[in-house]
């Protein structure tokens, strides 16, 4: 019998903004994601074609999006065309949005080359609940998981009695500022908001006069998802400011941000996120040491425990097709997107669970307190700063899942 073929790799394509104002956002993603695929390969790849078979190796494609959502739209016409099955993003939820409508139009006239999408962190609570679809599969907690977990520190924090909310004029920053309003009216409603505040995303060069109305406000914190320059900007006009009250971020905790944030942030800048360094188990700190092994530069150091898992639940989902597949037998998408739906997979002592009734993926959440490094729980810091990020509250995947609207079209 004839020695079966090594299979050539199984391409996924990155659609991210890799040049532009959130160039180092695009290319951290890469980054975590190269790692994943590295690691994947590293044990033989993925079982495609049958137990028998070769296994295939993964292959990470990038295409650059410039942070458009109109050349990510041509490059997901240029990724299919090249081959590529599965398509990740995550850096906007407007294009997310987007390449969810277009890659449902696409799968609709040509079955024979459907895609799915993984992503990692476009959190529009829409993109599950309304907007949700049996090609897409995010595996970031959505904003309004997220802002749960933020709220649970602001409800503890009885000092505080009045917040500035502000926010990227696009439909995740809008739904920040829609939730933040929502839920500390169930949850705080003692709290007086001073003010609200939406501006052009990622085209504000100076965020003073942003900071002056927010500190003659009488604000005491600021809730904010801006990511990007959009954040480090907005605290380093804070920081020039004088402004002393707290950040409820999203990403707080790297990017530039602590650095420009200084020793100002210490006791008052926090972040909420699926997984922080300082998460202080055997595992949890092995995998990050290996990181960093991996990409030792100081600028380099932004892991996402979550987009590990992505990949991880991916594999799973192409061994389990790929066992019972016959040889030579065409890629099932279907049948992967419904092996994905089952997916479970556990890294650095963290587990987290897709759900499919409307393929968000469910996981625990962290929120951390911005200190000095080397203070009692803190032994890693961010990007070489000297700043880290301690654990101040743990929410379990039970603890941190809502309900969703999802009316999925079920293929």
């Amino acid at each position: 019998m004839a020695q079966m073929q090594t299979p050539a790799p199984l391409k996924l394509t990155l659609i991210e903004g890799l040049s532009g104002a959130n160039a180092n956002g695009g290319e951290a993603v890469f980054r975590n994601l190269a790692w994943a695929v590295e690691r994947v390969n590293a044990r033989g790849g993925v079982a495609t074609s049958g137990a028998a078979a070769p296994k295939q190796l993964l292959a990470l494609e990038r295409m650059d999006s410039k942070g458009q959502t109109e050349e990510a739209l041509s490059n997901l016409r240029l990724a299919i065309d090249g081959g590529a099955r599965f398509v990740l993003q995550g850096n906007s939820s407007a294009t997310a949005a987007a390449l969810i409508d277009a890659i449902h139009k696409h799968n609709e006239r040509d079955p024979t080359r459907r895609v799915l999408f993984l992503n990692y962190s476009a959190v529009d609570p829409a993109l599950t609940n309304e907007k949700c679809s049996f090609w897409h599969f995010r595996f970031d907690a959505h904003a309004d998981m997220r802002l749960a977990a933020l709220m649970q520190v602001i409800r503890d924090d009885q000092a505080l009695k009045s917040v500035y909310l502000i926010g990227q004029d696009y439909s995740f920053g809008q739904s920040v500022l829609r939730e933040a309003k929502h839920q500390l009216g169930l949850q705080r409603p003692d709290i007086r908001i001073a003010g609200e505040e939406l501006h052009p995303m990622l085209r504000i060069k100076d965020f003073a006069p942003y900071m002056a109305k927010i500190k003659a406000s009488g604000a005491q914190a600021v809730i904010t998802g801006n990511f990007s320059a959009d954040l480090t900007l907005l605290v380093k006009a804070a920081k020039e400011a004088g402004f002393e009250g707290k950040f409820y971020t999203f990403y707080g905790n790297a990017l530039g941000a602590p650095a420009a944030i200084g020793e100002a942030g210490v006791g008052r800048v926090l972040a909420v996120a699926d997984w922080l360094p300082n998460v202080q188990t055997k595992a949890s700190e092995a995998f990050y040491k290996s990181f960093r092994a991996r990409f030792p530069q100081p600028e380099d150091d932004y892991v996402h425990l979550r987009m590990q898992l992505m990949i991880e639940a991916l594999a799973q989902a192409l061994d389990t097709v790929g066992r019972s597949a016959k040889p030579g037998a065409a890629l099932d998408v279907v049948a992967v997107a419904k092996a994905l739906e089952q997916a479970q997979v556990t890294m650095a002592g963290q587990t987290g669970t897709m759900r499919a009734a409307d393929h968000q993926f469910q996981q625990p959440l962290v929120v951390g307190m911005m200190e000095r490094q080397g203070a009692p729980g803190v032994p890693f810091d961010v990007e070489g700063s000297g700043y880290g990020f301690k654990v101040v509250k743990t929410l379990s995947a039970q603890a941190a899942e809502q309900a969703s609207s999802c009316k999925m079209q079920r293929y």
